[in-house]
């Protein structure tokens, strides 16, 4: 399993960060760049949002479900890494 922390984030300051949270957590905070994307339309249509040439970088609120999305799109042929921790993580971090 791919995973990376905030402070390994930071450092790389990757151009695609997904929130798979509801829209209305992402709206109350996010990590700088973070696109939203819910998780079950992420899930239900990732052609849509996603190019098999990058790599993205998705978190939840935990990081319980983005390690388990992270796990399904790679077995789908995405090229994705989980934010260990999540946005709970990201803000003890900031």
């Amino acid at each position: 399993m791919n995973n990376i922390t905030i402070e390994e984030l930071y450092k790389i300051k990757p151009q695609y960060i997904i929130d798979i949270r509801d829209y209305s957590l992402y709206l109350k905070g996010h990590i700088e760049n973070a696109k939203s994307i819910p998780k079950y339309l992420l899930l239900s249509n990732p052609d849509i949002y996603l190019d098999k040439h990058h790599t993205y970088y998705i978190y939840c609120s935990s990081g319980v479900q983005s390690s388990r999305v992270v796990n399904e799109l790679i077995h789908k042929g995405y090229k994705v890494v989980n934010i260990l921790g999540g946005y709970h993580n990201y803000l003890l971090r900031k």
